[in-house]
């Protein structure tokens, strides 16, 4: 049974930076394209970064230049680093299978406040 734990979430103040990690059990991830997605409070979850299996990274435009994503297949891991924190970026951050959909399983996921 898959399970993913993410971490790293807190709080920052706008200009910081945070590493968000997810750690994937009960399958390789290594055949997947990843995505960390973003709800903010009182909106929908959204794809915000997702990494194709040979590496190839997407980005929202809200994130671009700002976010990066990255995955390691031997620890069956992938990573947000996000810089230059916004107050809009506050939310809950999940990662998943790229492409996942709202009643796919998901994780607990990691909050993200961003002060002004």
């Amino acid at each position: 049974q898959v399970q993913l734990v993410e971490s790293g979430g807190g709080l920052v103040q706008a200009g910081g930076s945070l590493r968000l990690s997810c750690v994937v059990s009960g399958r390789s991830i290594e055949r997947y394209a990843m995505g960390w997605y973003r709800q903010a409070p009182g909106k929908e979850r959204e794809l915000v970064a997702g990494i194709t299996s040979a590496g190839n990274a997407y980005y929202a435009d809200s994130v671009k230049g700002r976010f990066t994503i990255s995955r390691d297949n031997g620890k069956n891991t992938v990573d947000l680093q996000m810089n230059s924190l916004e107050p809009e970026d506050t939310g809950v951050y999940y990662c998943n299978l790229y492409g996942a959909r709202k009643y796919d399983y998901w994780g607990q996921g990691t909050q993200v406040t961003v002060s002004s």
